[in-house]
């Protein structure tokens, strides 16, 4: 017992000295390595940004660059497809690989194991013949085929063998089975591997006979082998399945969060609550984190503008005060109209500042929104016509949605005689075109017409009431509802203003 608690001693003791060299060793590696990487690091980056070497690597770059290019133009975009393609590509790979050793080394090793053994019974059964060519033999070769062999054995009167067969498209048996008789044989023989499913006729031409051999096909090939493909197929599926499930459920959080996303650009509530795994929730924590950033922002702003209205509104009815206690004259009219427009560029600028972003949005009758516009400008001396397609009910906000189609109409009316309103709500989105037959805006300004304070008149005089806000304030309405406002030819030879708003 001493002499084996010694030798396990020392046992120990060396392995304890082969790990401790081998720490050693990779130890000395490493630092060996960190001191090359030091030393080479700089001339290596320094060599890689020369322009030899940048020529050099240029095409493979460009070629990489294709690449890339030709795999996003074939690949899906979705993130659950390329997730489930990350998934089942290296498992199908897997199965494919498997399968193919499978098929190359097991069933075919197999199946010319069974061809080789069932070729050496029949030279075997054929030397018999050889050495008892009587009747005796014959029999005794049926007999020992049946009993012994599993062999259906028959002696046929010799006659030319049948012209070879087609072979099948999957003809390993039919090649296995060929190459081990020719091996074995010297006779002149024909087969059949397909005439019947379960079994396998060989013929072999004697001296004065033909020798017919019936065998049962899983003697000469390896028939299991689909319980085995099955398998593979089966398990497959189950795994892919079970794949599917899970990842569907990590797609879902991320689904939520762009949907929470969009939902709070379009100025519409946002109940959400992180969920899925840990960076998934981070990416909807920092979301909620900058949603209530945003919303705080908002508020203070819209303080503050309240704040400097009511200031600037104190001043302006201040100057109205003063100027009651002043004899009337054309100086204080002037006056008073100058105080009128400075109330309203205020109301104007303030609108423009705030965007109304704090409302929410209610389901809203357009019709009846664009009628009031409709009987406003027939008031007033303009054609109007008036035409809804779809449900006339959309959820937006009210009063911006109001202020926006004002806008849009009021510019109408001032630059032409005829407008024409139109309203198309579908399954995505509400469109509403305001076409009017006035002189129209060339398609180089009309992006420059949704600046702010920006006028495209000649002078801005007091004849055209106006401060130039108004195009800025529709686009910025409908971008609130995560639309756009464009602005194209009308077919009345004036501007066509179309509003696009998800609904």
């Amino acid at each position: 017992m001493n002499r084996l608690w010694r030798a396990l001693g020392l046992i120990w003791h060396g392995l304890v000295r082969v790990i401790s060299a081998l720490v050693f060793a990779f130890r000395l590696l490493g630092r060996m390595l960190l001191f090359a990487g030091r030393l080479l690091g700089r001339p290596l980056i320094w060599l890689a940004q020369t322009g030899p070497v940048r020529a050099f690597f240029r095409p493979v770059r460009a070629l990489e660059v294709r690449i890339g290019r030709s795999l996003n133009r074939v690949l899906p975009k979705g993130l659950y497809t390329r997730a489930l393609l990350i998934i089942i590509m290296p498992m199908v790979l897997l199965q494919t690989v498997v399968a193919y050793v499978f098929m190359e080394r097991h069933w075919q090793s197999v199946t010319s194991r069974l061809s080789q053994a069932l070729s050496q019974d029949i030279a075997a059964l054929i030397d018999v013949y050889e050495q008892f060519p009587g009747e005796s033999g014959t029999n005794t070769i049926m007999r020992i085929g049946e009993q012994r062999l599993g062999l259906d054995i028959e002696f046929l009167p010799a006659e030319p063998l049948p012209p070879p067969l087609r072979k099948p498209f999957f003809d390993i048996l039919d090649q296995a089975l060929s190459t081990e008789l020719s091996l074995r044989l010297k006779q002149p023989f024909w087969i059949d591997t397909v005439g019947r499913s379960n079994l396998v006729e060989i013929r072999i031409h004697l001296d004065s006979s033909i020798m017919r051999i019936i065998a049962r096909r899983s003697q000469a090939y390896a028939s299991n082998s689909h319980i085995f493909l099955a398998w593979m197929a089966g398990s497959s599926f189950v795994l892919i399945g079970v794949s599917v499930i899970l990842l569907r459920n990590q797609i879902r959080p991320i689904l939520r969060l762009a949907e929470a996303a969009e939902d709070f650009g379009k100025g519409r509530d946002v109940q959400f609550r992180p969920r899925g795994a840990r960076e998934v929730r981070q990416a909807g924590i920092a979301f909620l984190e900058m949603k209530n950033r945003i919303e705080r922002a908002i508020e203070q702003r819209t303080t503050m503008l309240n704040g400097v209205s009511h200031d600037l509104r104190t001043i302006l009815t201040r100057f109205r005060l003063s100027l009651t206690f002043l004899p009337e004259g054309p100086e204080v009219e002037d006056m008073k109209r100058d105080i009128d427009e400075m109330s309203r560029m205020l109301d104007a600028y303030l609108a423009f500042a705030r965007g109304d972003v704090a409302e929410s949005p209610e389901s809203t009758d357009i019709r009846a929104l664009i009628e009031t516009f409709k009987s406003d400008a027939e008031r007033s001396g303009h054609f109007t016509t008036l035409d809804i397609e779809g449900d006339p009910v959309v959820k937006v906000r009210p009063q911006a949605f109001r202020r926006l189609l004002g806008n849009l109409v009021s510019n109408a009316a001032r630059y032409g005689d005829r407008i024409e309103i139109r309203a198309v709500h579908d399954e995505k989105y509400l469109t509403v075109t305001v076409d009017d037959d006035g002189p129209g805006i060339p398609p180089e300004n009309r992006e420059e017409a949704f600046k702010p304070f920006l006028r495209l008149d000649v002078s801005r005089n007091q004849d055209h009431s106006g401060t130039g806000l108004g195009l800025a304030i529709a686009r910025d309405i409908a971008r609130g509802h995560g639309g756009d406002v464009m602005l194209e030819d009308s077919p009345l030879g004036g501007l066509r203003a179309r509003v696009k708003v998800p609904a």
